[in-house]
């Protein structure tokens, strides 16, 4: 019976596609009402390939400040595919290291502004105010720019510059899944803990923890809690810092010190399997709350193990994919900056098994 209403249904499309056809005329919308073919207005503008460089080809460098933890490479991935699509040739450039390596990424950076071959020019921004220089003398190249996964919102030109990441106000998902944990949990009291190895000037992995922390704050206070809690992020709400030369022995140490932890929450793909490690590691799995950032392979393996309770996903293929396509209808279309916003993406052990089929987290 099903199988026989899907046709009925099918064919009452069909049927209905062919009588809006022959009313427009016998075919599907050949021109626009300001009479140009669609055909025609899709190809790519002639001067497109010649932008800039004028060598017959686009080329876009995309650099970010950590390629060697493994977050970024799905964003080089989708950053590649959009690549493809319009047939630009991409260089993906970015810091070595396996913590955020600013002064290596800036580095970097200066030497692609002042290659003539380049078009567009995507990167991250996590340092404010350390990157007008690049932007300014890019503008003066007359090569557009586009920011991507971290957000300064005093970015020198930051309203004619493209943005593509999560809001660092959706780490509140986390900190309000980081309390439910610890009232689902029994837990009488104890200490909530936010370990973190960013500076003062690190403005979007900060706004994470501040706001991981006062969703927290505000989930126990709402559930007539606060007080039986010791909810700490640093004297400046921003994080307590850890040792990123030691990373999981430090926070080993975090824990141990507190000795009445609950509760766990880090703010980057750096630190998060850190602080999985360290439970691990005490063999806390399951006892008690840890939640963090990004779902790279580690963290979902220690999400399956319950060394962390779950993790948040910012999509980062949507990180490299969008940036690219940005820039290439800057050039050919003239689509002014528009910014992306990925969203946030609790993954828990119920969960973690439909992420990352494609490369996509």
């Amino acid at each position: 019976m099903k199988k026989v209403l899907k046709t009925l249904a099918l064919g009452a499309s069909v049927s209905l596609i062919a009588t809006l056809a022959h009313a427009q005329g016998g075919g599907s919308l050949g021109k626009a009402v300001g009479g140009y073919s669609f055909e025609d207005a899709a190809k790519e503008a002639p001067a497109t390939k010649d932008f800039h460089s004028k060598d017959g080809k686009l080329t876009f460098a995309i650099v970010t400040h950590t390629a060697g933890n493994g977050f970024f490479d799905p964003t080089y991935v989708g950053a590649q595919v959009a690549a493809d699509a319009f047939g630009i040739n991409l260089i993906k450039l970015g810091s070595e290291a396996p913590v955020d390596d600013i002064p290596r990424e800036i580095e970097i950076l200066n030497q692609v502004i002042n290659d003539p071959t380049i078009d567009g020019l995507i990167m991250t921004t996590p340092q404010s105010g350390a990157y007008d220089d690049i932007v300014n003398k890019a503008f003066a190249n007359g090569i557009p720019v586009a920011t991507t996964n971290s957000f300064d919102p005093k970015l020198a030109h930051r309203s004619q510059i493209s943005h593509t990441g999560q809001l660092s106000s959706a780490a509140a998902i986390g900190g309000e899944a980081l309390a439910k944990c610890i009232l689902d949990s029994g837990a009488k009291g104890g200490s909530i803990i936010f370990p973190s190895t960013t500076t003062l000037g690190n403005e979007e992995v900060n706004r994470r923890v501040t706001a991981a922390f006062e969703a927290t704050v505000k989930a126990l206070n709402d559930a007539g809690r606060l007080a039986d809690f010791k909810v700490d992020a640093g004297p400046e709400n921003i994080g307590i810092d850890v040792n990123k030369d030691d990373i999981v022995n430090s926070v080993v140490s975090l824990i141990e010190s507190r000795g009445d932890v609950v509760g766990g929450f880090a703010a980057n793909g750096f630190v998060t399997p850190a602080l999985g490690d360290a439970v691990a590691q005490l063999k806390l799995n399951g006892k008690i709350c840890a939640f963090g950032f990004d779902l790279g392979p580690k963290q979902q393996e220690q999400i399956r193990t319950g060394a962390l309770t779950g993790s948040l996903g910012q999509q980062p293929f949507l990180q490299g994919f969008w940036p690219v396509a940005q820039l290439y209808l800057q050039i050919d279309r003239g689509v002014s900056a528009a910014n992306l916003d990925t969203s946030a993406q609790l993954v828990t052990k119920d969960t973690v098994d439909l992420v990352g089929k494609r490369f996509e987290n």
